[in-house]
């Protein structure tokens, strides 16, 4: 389409070209509008104002100079009325507006069937993202939750410890009190056995004494000094653990990846075959074989 200048009428070649003939392709002034739309073999003609956009010139035929009427299905090309006996003799032939309205048809369908796909596409993966979103946001809260559970048993694990070490570390030492009560016990009696010895020693000496000291001298031989054990010992020997190692404790995910679109010139030469060992499946050629995928190679 192209925006017309301002024309001289192609008829009388004297007024403004104000009208413009579709089908003619020619400029035509008020008066010679009307003569035109008289005659009868134009009397049909559509007209449009010279100042709107005119449409493109029809296209015609290089040979013959004749507008394109005719299509040939033959060579599958516009042709006129003239091609018929000339360079297309024999062929099958159909109107051109009837083929081009039936390419327009197809095109159409074709548009229409692309757009829906398109939006069957939108849906699909709309949804999609979607499930995505929420799948990925249950296994984040698995995590957490396992990784809480962890926690959790680990907390109680310390405690227990904990409790035992207190528990057993009381036992050692109610047994240490205990021979410290002893020793005590021991260093009184022998410190009364010292007050005798030396009440003995300004006793006067007679008959008696002698007596008295043989009585010291068994109740001294009778104080025991318990020879001392090997006193307990507590330590902690801690275990190595790495990061690697809590969360293999916690558990593992795996995300799949997009698998690549294919067109579907490329789809209908390939096919999907699975591997033998994992499962995975993996599009290749026709004539491929793949009894083990990459990973498991």
């Amino acid at each position: 389409m192209a925006q017309a200048a301002s024309k001289t009428c192609e008829v009388c070649v004297s007024a403004t070209g104000s009208q413009y003939c579709i089908d003619c392709e020619e400029y035509y002034c008020e008066n010679c509008k009307l003569l035109h739309n008289r005659q009868k073999l134009s009397r049909n003609h559509q007209f449009q104002k010279a100042s709107d956009l005119i449409p493109e010139g029809k296209s015609k035929c290089s040979g013959h100079k004749e507008e394109f009427t005719l299509f040939c299905n033959t060579c599958n090309v516009p042709a006129c009325t003239s091609c018929v006996t000339g360079n297309h003799k024999g062929h099958s032939f159909s109107k051109f507006v009837d083929e081009v309205a039936k390419l327009q048809v197809e095109n159409e369908t074709k548009i229409r069937a692309k757009t829906n796909e398109a939006n069957q596409n939108i849906k699909k993966i709309e949804e999609s993202l979607k499930s995505f979103d929420n799948t990925v946001e249950s296994v984040i809260k698995t995590i957490t939750d396992e990784g809480s559970m962890i926690k959790r048993m680990v907390d109680k694990a310390v405690a227990q410890m904990i409790t035992l070490v207190k528990e057993q570390s009381k036992k050692e030492k109610d047994k240490l009190m205990k021979m410290l009560s002893n020793a005590k016990s021991v260093l009184v009696a022998g410190q009364a056995l010292d007050k005798k010895r030396n009440e003995l020693d300004k006793t006067r000496q007679d008959e008696s004494l002698v007596q008295k000291i043989n009585n010291l001298k068994e109740e001294i031989s009778k104080l025991t000094i318990n020879s001392l054990p090997e006193f307990p010992n507590i330590s902690f020997k801690r275990k190595s653990v790495a990061e690697d190692d809590i969360r293999q404790l916690i558990g593992t995910y795996n995300i799949s990846n997009v698998a690549p679109v294919l067109e579907k010139e490329e789809q209908r030469h390939r096919h999907v075959l699975r591997c033998s060992d994992c499962g995975r499946e993996e599009i290749v050629p026709f004539n491929s074989y793949v009894p083990v995928c990459d990973t498991c190679n």
